[in-house]
């Protein structure tokens, strides 16, 4: 970025979020802000009314396209029962975004409006998020008035504006904006059509699938996919042998959000789909599903070519948590791609199928610490017996999570075997494994054995993998 785009960047966010946090913005406060953004570059505009949004309670949305993660990687928790030496449970602290009726005079929606009509589209398009968000009752009419402008440009604000006032009275201008001569008001119609997610839109978003502009085809694949109506299967079906890819993956991804079995067919036909991002996002619909008729579809594609599709191919395995994956998955466990194993063995985890020992055995000596730690939790959710050695052998791994992770899926296998191994680790250097063997032997119902120990647990968030 050029130097005084940053400098207006910089000069731009701290107006912005130069007073505390509960203090009240006047409109001039606002207007000083909006002034400095009105000769910005449009990049320099976003990431300003981004900070604004932030520092003031809002999401922000800086694309006009909505961008659903077409494969959200999972997130174990490896260590579930991780103990605190003193006892107490973690501090947690809670982030509070404060909703609609916050927002009032006091922040300086006049400011706002008054660049409503403004010739920078950006402006004009943080005041429409900006007025939208507060549901202001006068901002109704001045979008409608907007959707009605003949400037093209001021009916797409509209749209937006609209679409974020969660106002039902909106319904009918934005389906009928749907039909606008502009691509831009079209697909912004559609957006807003999709946030008030009512199944009567169905109808208008189909035929906007048919539209000559690919981003408004996009747009209405994910408005129907926020609607969730299994009246939009067929419909997004066809919208899969869309010529865009990013089309065909957005209706891949809507399909997922509807989560019928229905869907699994049609989805079935995406996965040789000869783009990779139309295949991760029919594998992450499969997923979320979770319909069992998908793994035969699924496991050829952890042999696919591209990483990313393998990864979310185990993701989505997982979810389902189908037995016959196992093998597959397995074999995932010693793919090339560390983000890869990672996902398979959270997947075998998952599925808790003693047919993974011996994959999950062999993984507690990969090279990567975290790929070694989650061995040890899927050993841990699967409760077989003949994880014990390994897992004994993982109490002596030179990662202290590791170590921990290998005591805590002994405690759940309660086997009598790992009694020694644990009393072993009781004198280890790191206060946490010798906390994780206190647990484990605590869990292990053996008479014979002469330890009795007294620990209160509690949950340690980890990252995700």
């Amino acid at each position: 970025m050029p130097r005084w785009p940053a400098v207006l960047l910089i000069t731009a966010t701290g107006l912005a979020a130069q007073q505390p946090s509960e203090a009240p913005r006047d409109s001039s406060h606002v207007a000083r802000v909006l002034a400095l953004l009105e000769t910005s570059d449009s990049t320099v505009c976003e990431l300003a009314g981004q900070a604004i949004s932030n520092a003031w309670g809002f999401s922000w949305e800086p694309r006009l396209l909505p961008s659903p993660m077409p494969m959200p990687m999972p997130t174990p928790m490896p260590m579930p029962m991780a103990m605190h030496r003193s006892g107490r449970a973690p501090h947690v602290r809670v982030p509070v975004h404060r909703g609609a009726h916050w927002y009032g005079e006091a922040v300086g929606l006049g400011a706002f409006r008054a660049v409503l009509r403004h010739d920078n589209r950006c402006v004009r398009n943080i005041a429409a998020r900006v007025l939208g968000r507060a549901r202001s009752p006068e901002s109704y009419d001045a979008f409608l008035a907007l959707l009605r402008d003949p400037n093209p440009g001021l009916r797409e604000t509209g749209a937006l504006g609209l679409g974020k006032l969660d106002d039902r009275r909106a319904l009918h201008p934005l389906q009928d904006a749907l039909r606008d001569l502009d691509a831009g008001v079209r697909a912004m119609a559609a957006r807003g059509v999709g946030e008030l997610e009512d199944s009567s839109s169905v109808g208008a978003l189909t035929t906007a699938l048919g539209d000559e502009a690919a981003p408004v085809r996009q747009t209405a694949a994910w408005a129907l996919g926020e609607i969730e109506s299994t009246q939009a299967i067929a419909p997004l079906g066809q919208a899969l042998h869309d010529r865009s890819p990013q089309v065909r993956a957005m209706a891949a991804w809507a399909l997922g959000q509807i989560e019928s079995p229905r869907a699994v067919p049609v989805l079935g036909d995406a996965l040789k789909d000869p783009s990779p991002d139309v295949r991760r996002a029919a594998v992450w619909a499969l997923g979320q599903i979770e319909d069992r008729d998908a793994v035969d579809l699924l496991l050829p594609l952890l042999r696919d070519h591209d990483a990313q599709v393998r990864l979310a191919a185990t993701h989505a395995l997982g979810q389902i948590e189908s037995p016959r994956a196992v093998h597959g998955l397995g074999a995932l466990a010693h793919d090339e791609s560390p983000d890869v194993r990672r996902a398979a063995i959270w997947a075998l985890g998952q599925i808790e199928d003693g047919g993974a020992v011996d994959a999950l055995a062999a993984a507690l000596k990969d090279p990567e610490p975290q790929i070694r730690e989650l061995a040890a939790w899927a050993l841990g959710q699967i409760e077989e017996a003949d994880a014990v050695d390994p897992l004994a052998g993982a109490l002596k791994d030179h990662e202290p999570d590791v170590r921990v992770a290998a005591a805590w899926a002994l405690g759940q296998i309660e086997s009598a075997r790992a009694v020694e191994p644990l009393k072993a680790a009781l004198h280890d250097e790191s206060a946490d494994v010798q906390d994780a063997a206190r647990w484990a032997l605590n869990q292990i119902d053996d008479e014979d054995r002469n330890v009795r120990v007294h620990v209160r647990p509690r949950v340690r968030v980890k990252k995700g993998i």
